[in-house]
């Protein structure tokens, strides 16, 4: 019994030593998978970093480079970043302990990374482009472009190695643009010259706006000013998408010409025009066509041009809106159409009245460029403004006061009146400040009643009856004859703001079936 006894006491001391042994190994591949959770391996960073970025090996040390020079840049600004392996010190103070958060929310630990990724001095911090549009020193609206819509403030030296590279790279963008844009400013020959002070570039839109462009860059928080304040930036607006995408395209369609360049000409080839171009006689393009093919807009030429579209388009749309609010009689619809282009967009208007749509209608469409207006209307007349918006609204009152008169011609024939004339521009009266007066005249089916009707935008509408024949006519040495009464008395004035009716046509309406009925 005591050798049983013993044995059992032996095995049970060497079993407890084998699970002793197992729980500290256990224990360790714990804690190696946690590390190996939180450490990430540097070749597999290394992988990670070769998907988004182009990287190359020279000698000792690992490059990058985060310029457009592959797509056809040619700006000097050098884009090279270098790629290093994280020290194991440098992850431990990367990694501290997490404090507890004064809030009592829990406490997020910083991305840890085994790479360590270099930039140069001029691409760290943080750098975006300010438009804005002054008029008289009053701000009309301002935007923001940079690639990193939501991007810091301030510039974290702690960021992770993506979202440094992204950093550096939106600030190499915003100053190979501000770079091209004021190339162009100092060789573009312009009415009124462009100005580029310092950072910025002050170009004039239309007169009395200007277009600043301004390259706002903090090279870092830890960089302090002579009084020992930190820098910062000014005040950023909201950032404008579309604006960004219009100067990406515009600046990739530079870095497309820098690569893409025209197929050299024949060294030896006839002098003069080709034999084709002699045969095609009058439909070959001449010299002027031949040099207007070859020009090309620059970059801060499109944007001034957009810049100008989008004001002759605001001036457009207040012009309408302020017409529509006046103009109870007829109503005023504008329909924009919305596929545009940067430069050019297109407004349909409608002219009617409230119950008589389906009688008559007046359409024209207006297209809105960058330092012009184009009004096509109904009858196929075409009429160019300039971008002053005084002539908008001289053309819209014209419209519509002959729309009244178009309209009203329309109802007579319904109501069997006949349309005897009209003028759309009359020549009689008061000139008028804004817009000309149109009239016309009308005459019942028997012929003994007329109306004549006077549209004008200062005075309004005047409308006047006379009746055939004359209550008044007497004979006398001269007229003898009866015959000579139907030619009609003179016009009495009628009373149109006491006529029942919602609108013009409708009071006129009433006006033709009380005159046919009496």
């Amino acid at each position: 019994m005591a050798q049983i006894y013993a044995r059992k006491k032996a095995l049970a001391a060497a079993g407890s030593v084998l699970l002793q042994a197992a729980e500290r190994l256990r224990a360790s591949q714990t804690e190696a998978a946690r590390n190996r959770a939180s450490v990430p391996d540097f070749h597999i960073e290394l992988l990670r970093l070769r998907q988004n970025w182009r990287l190359k090996k020279v000698q000792n040390s690992i490059i990058g480079d985060l310029s457009y020079r592959t797509a056809g840049s040619k700006f000097m600004q050098t884009g090279v970043f270098e790629v290093t392996k994280a020290e194991d010190d440098q992850l431990d103070k990367a990694s501290p302990p997490p404090s507890p958060s004064p809030s009592g929310g829990p406490v997020l630990p910083k991305p840890l990374s085994a790479l360590r990724v270099t930039v140069p001095t001029e691409l760290q911090g943080v750098a975006y482009i300010m438009v804005l549009c002054q008029k008289d020193q009053e701000d009309l609206c301002s935007a923001s472009i940079n690639l990193l819509g939501s991007s810091p403030s301030t510039a974290n030296p702690d960021m992770h190695w993506q979202q440094k590279l992204e950093a550096a790279q939106n600030v190499l963008f915003c100053k190979e643009l501000f770079a091209q844009l004021a190339k162009e400013a100092v060789q573009l020959q312009a009415p009124i010259p462009h100005m580029v002070v310092g950072n910025q570039i002050m170009a004039t839109v239309l007169p009395g706006i200007q277009l600043i462009i301004g390259l706002c860059h903090s090279a870092g928080s830890d960089k302090k000013n002579k009084d020992g304040s930190t820098s910062s930036l000014p005040p950023k607006s909201e950032h404008d998408h579309v604006l960004e995408h219009s100067l990406h395209q515009l600046l990739r369609e530079v870095h497309h010409k820098n690569t893409h360049h025209p197929f050299p000409h024949p060294s030896s080839g006839p002098i003069g025009p080709s034999k084709r171009r002699c045969i095609a006689g009058p439909t070959g393009a001449d010299r002027y066509e031949l040099l207007e093919l070859t020009k090309s807009e620059t970059l801060l030429e499109q944007i001034i041009e957009q810049a100008q579209h989008f004001f002759m388009r605001l001036r457009a749309e207040y012009v309408l809106d302020t017409i529509a609010k006046e103009v109870k009689d007829p109503l005023i619809i504008s329909h924009w159409n919305a596929l545009n282009s940067p430069t050019q967009s297109c407004v349909k208007i409608n002219i009617l009245t409230s119950g008589y749509d389906s009688v008559f209608r007046t359409s024209l469409v207006i297209h809105v460029s960058s330092k012009s207006l184009k009004c096509v209307c109904r009858d196929g007349r075409v009429m160019k403004l300039s971008y002053e918006p005084q002539e908008l609204r001289d053309l819209i009152f014209c419209q519509i006061y002959q729309h009244q008169i178009s309209a009203m011609e329309k109802l007579a024939k319904c109501m069997g009146w006949q349309f005897l004339s009209s003028s759309a521009h009359l020549g009689l009266g008061g000139v008028e400040p804004l817009g000309n007066a149109s009239s016309c005249l009308l005459a019942s089916p028997m012929g003994d009643r007329m109306i004549s009707v006077r549209c004008e935008p200062q005075a309004g509408i005047q409308v006047g009856i006379a009746h055939s024949p004359r209550k008044d006519f007497f004979c006398g040495q001269l007229v003898k004859e009866r015959k000579w009464e139907n030619l009609g008395g003179p016009f009495k004035e009628v009373r149109w703001d006491k006529m029942e009716g919602k609108n013009f046509l409708n009071k006129m309406e009433l006006l033709m079936a009380s005159l046919t009925s009496s």
